[in-house]
């Protein structure tokens, strides 16, 4: 038996960022019949049991790069990887000499909270009136952002502005923190012209989290197949025993691929898994 994982945005989601009726019907038939599947995305818990209610996912799924490891039915987070006080505060004391506001995920007590202080541009602005749209629990605006670190282990950092400033905060972010953070730079899919600069614990990472899952659930002897289009996609694919890539997918992760299918917007990963669970059946 084979333990599938996929990343959801460019993946497993179609261009509208949703998962489409062919894929949520098809995937509901093949976990009925016993597929062992999950997903491992940077989205939070909260946004991915909007977007996959329903399906019978048997396993927990691994959110926000490998942060969390939560229970979808409930939200429930079974392993929580954040960054400590002293090093949370350093990063970002950092980010607002570059002149940067972030968003902080912070893991507190009594529930996660996603705090903002204010806008600086449109990128930031459409992050915001998404989450909003959505009616994301976590979202809180705050008149200190800095206040907001001593609430709980910080679980992700995020800051959304033209490429170039955040190119020049991310070469800062490595050679001051490179070995304990993790740190992304990407393009937003569906906003290109507004990337995102992501910062996580060490730990969290997508290939960290798939192993921990396979240990806890009894899977460590089966055989790993994981899909995915972009950078934090990279590490689970060279720790996988086969790793797929979208034909969407930027260079560097087609390179670390044994497969490359179909674009994410045909509901290539479910035309995969079908054939591969016909020949096997």
């Amino acid at each position: 038996m084979t333990l599938y994982v996929s990343d959801l945005d460019g993946t497993l989601l179609n261009r509208q960022g949703l998962l489409s009726d062919t894929t949520r019907t098809g995937l509901t038939e093949l976990l009925g019949s016993g597929l062992v599947f999950t997903v491992a995305s940077a989205r939070h818990v909260v946004s991915i049991r909007q977007l996959l209610a329903g399906l019978p996912l048997s396993l927990p799924v691994i959110s926000s790069n490998g942060a969390f490891i939560s229970d979808l039915a409930t939200g429930r987070h079974e392993l929580v990887h954040g960054m400590d006080g002293a090093l949370s505060e350093a990063l970002f004391a950092l980010v607002r000499r570059h002149g940067q506001m972030p968003f902080l995920s912070v893991h507190a007590p009594e529930g996660d909270r996603l705090c903002w202080q204010g806008v600086e541009n449109e990128g930031q602005r459409h992050f915001v009136d998404e989450r909003v749209l959505n009616g994301d629990p976590r979202l809180r605006q705050c008149t200190d952002l800095a206040r907001e670190l001593g609430g709980g282990p910080l679980m992700t950092l995020v800051v959304v502005g033209p490429h170039g400033p955040l190119q020049v905060l991310y070469e800062d972010i490595q050679a001051q923190f490179g070995e304990a953070v993790q740190c992304h730079l990407n393009e937003d899919l569906y906003r290109p012209d507004w990337p995102w600069l992501t910062v996580h614990d060490r730990r969290a990472t997508k290939d960290q989290a798939i192993h921990i899952l396979a240990q806890r659930y009894g899977l460590s002897d089966r055989e790993v197949v994981v899909f995915g289009d972009q950078v934090n996609d990279i590490t689970m694919l060279r720790a996988a025993h086969r790793g797929v890539a979208m034909a969407n997918a930027i260079d560097e992760v087609k390179a670390e691929a044994q497969t490359v299918i179909g674009h994410h917007d045909e509901d290539a990963v479910l035309a995969f898994l079908r054939q591969e669970w016909a020949a096997r059946r």
